[in-house]
Parts: C-alpha cells; sequence; structure tokens
C-alpha cells in the first residue's frame, strides 16, 4: 500500500523533495505552510490538491499518512511532534533536531505512539551508497584503515540568513557537516574519540569544522566542512586491499572507483540520473512502514539519535551553542 504524503514547509528543500516525489511517482496528497498564499503557491506548483495555512491543519488532514518536515532546525522537534501527536509517521529532514535531547524526545514519542520518525538523510539511500556497502560487507578492501570526506559550499554570508542565524540553528556542521559525519559512521561505526576545531563567523556560527576521529577497529576518519568556499566534495573509503574513490559531488547521486593497492580498477560504477534522488529516503520509509520494518536498515532512529550525540560533542569543542540550550 503507497502512503499519502504531506509536505510541512514550503522553502527550498521542500521544493527538492516535492520535485522528486513526483519524479517517483509517489502520492502527494497535501503542504502545509504558515500562510495560505504560500501554501497555494506551493500546492499549485506541484498538482497538490490539499494546501493548509497552518501546520496544525495539515497533520490533521486525513488524506495524509506521512508528514515530510521541511522546516530549519530548531523547529523540526515541534513540528514532527505535532505530526506524530497527530498519527502521522514523519520523514524529518536532516539534522533530526538540534540536539541529541530533543532527538530522544522524537525517538520515545514515536515508539510510544507506534509510528515512524526517519532523518531524512538521503544520501544513506542512494544506489551508490547501497552498492559501497555491498563492496564493504565482501570485505573486498580488505581491513578497512580511514575514510576522509569534505562538504565545502561557497553559500550565503548575510548575517541574517538562515545558515548564520544561530536561532536558527546555523553553522557549517549541521547543514554541511552531517554528510561527512554520517558517512564515517555509516562505513566505520559509532566514533570512539572526537577531535573537533572550527572557524567562527561573526555571528558565533562555525563557517569550518573539521573532526578527526576513531574508531572501535581502530581506523581513523577525517571530516572537513565549509559554508565559506566551493570544496572537492569527493569522499574516500582506503583498506588494506584496495580503495573506494567517490567522485563529486560524492553526497548526492555519485559515480565511484575501486582500485586495488596494485593500481587495478575493480570495479567502475556509474551515476543513475533520474531526479535528484530524493525520492529513494521516501520508499525506504514507505517500505519500513508498509512491510511493518520498524525501522530502515540505512539509518535506525537509534543511530540519528547517536549522531547527534556526536554533533553536540563536536560544538562543545568548537564552542558553539543554540539559544535556548
Amino acid at each position: 500500500m503507497a502512503l499519502r504524503w504531506g509536505i510541512l514547509a514550503t522553502g527550498g528543500i521542500a521544493h527538492a523533495f516535492a520535485s522528486d516525489l513526483r519524479t517517483a511517482g509517489l502520492d502527494v496528497r497535501a503542504v502545509g505552510s504558515r500562510s495560505q498564499g504560500s501554501a497555494d503557491r506551493f500546492a499549485a506548483e506541484f498538482g497538490i490538491p490539499n494546501a493548509h495555512a497552518s501546520y496544525e491543519a495539515l497533520v490533521a488532514d486525513p488524506d495524509v499518512d506521512i508528514v515530510y518536515v521541511a522546516t530549519p532546525h530548531p523547529m523540526h522537534r515541534e513540528a514532527a511532534g505535532l505530526a506524530l501527536e497527530a498519527g502521522k509517521h514523519v520523514l524529518v529532514e536532516k539534522a533530526l533536531t538540534v540536539n541529541r535531547r530533543e532527538a530522544e524526545e522524537l525517538r520515545d514519542l514515536a515508539a510510544e505512539k507506534g509510528l515512524l520518525v526517519m532523518e531524512a538523510m538521503w544520501t544513506r539511500y542512494l544506489p551508490h551508497m547501497r552498492r559501497i556497502r555491498e563492496i564493504l560487507a565482501a570485505g573486498t578492501l580488505g581491513e578497512v584503515r580511514s575514510v576522509f570526506a569534505d562538504h565545502m559550499q561557497a553559500l550565503s554570508t548575510d548575517p541574517a540568513h538562515r545558515l548564520n542565524a544561530l536561532e536558527l540553528g546555523g553553522g557549517a556542521l549541521l547543514d554541511l557537516g552531517i554528510y561527512p559525519v554520517s558517512f564515517a559512521w555509516d562505513v566505520l561505526g559509532a566514533p570512539a574519540t572526537i577531535q573537533a576545531t572550527a572557524r567562527l563567523g561573526g555571528t558565533g556560527a562555525d563557517t569550518e569544522v573539521a573532526t578527526l576521529m576513531t574508531h572501535a577497529s581502530g581506523a581513523v576518519s577525517s571530516t572537513f566542512s565549509s559554508s565559506r568556499g566551493a570544496g572537492p566534495n569527493t569522499a574516500h573509503i582506503v583498506g588494506t586491499e584496495a580503495r573506494i574513490d567517490i567522485d563529486r559531488i560524492w553526497f548526492a547521486q555519485a559515480s565511484f572507483t575501486v582500485t586495488s593497492r596494485d593500481g587495478e580498477v575493480l570495479e567502475r560504477f556509474e551515476e543513475v540520473a533520474d531526479g535528484r534522488g530524493m525520492y529513494f529516503q521516501a520508499l525506504a520509509a514507505e517500505r519500513v512502514v508498509t512491510e511493518g520494518l520498524g525501522a530502515p536498515s540505512e539509518l535506525p532512529i537509534d543511530e540519528s539519535v547517536e549522531i547527534m550525540g556526536a554533533l553536540d560533542e563536536i560544538r562543545r569543542q568548537i564552542g558553539v551553542s543554540y539559544p535556548g540550550e
């Protein structure tokens, strides 16, 4: 049984998600905004039948089974909680919340209600990431010793922009750095130690963040994120027998090469070009609900909670906190 989607908020990421849901032929029934005009425009653009002037009205819509939360980070806890209380499953844009405490609250509320809450870390669900997990499971790389990944973009320097405003959860870490941190976690598991350093902008939000983490196997990962310059945006997994080099832009649909330690190309995976690829996470959410799986294997909610805890520790080390924490 296909689920009927509602989209909560109408910003840029909501547009990208709605476009991809249409590409995949999924059923988008409703959109909710803080104004009727915004909801109407969004609904007209994507052919959505129900447009609501409030988030409360959206989650009360009987035609909606699952809600995609696309607000800024600090509003995720309230908006997702609103949907869960209304009996709706929830896919929450990454980062899941602004901190571990809020993430735990959402996890526990969903468990109490018997509903799905899932972080929209769309990269985890892309075809090249699925294939990389298969290669790792097959032991092709030997013992994985290190992971490197970056996410660097030249974004707005306006102090009032969401990315630079602490009251809106601004900073490179939660918008950009979460991608390579989550990637390292996916490949190597939870970090045993975390070292972080950063550069802060005029508003106190982080503009560059570097991490060095060790993992239970002894492997080391390093990540770098920046909102002030466009970087290579590649990722690499290095083992004793071979390595994987993911082309730019590694966190979107991408190609990669598996190369042996002797330089032989063992596999070349080519990008799958059908939309942006955000619908793969939506398909995973539908599968979890309709098949009664409880959680997606790609990113269970407990792992999302733990990742939020790691981001808390990184922010502690670099001296970034959000209002109200």
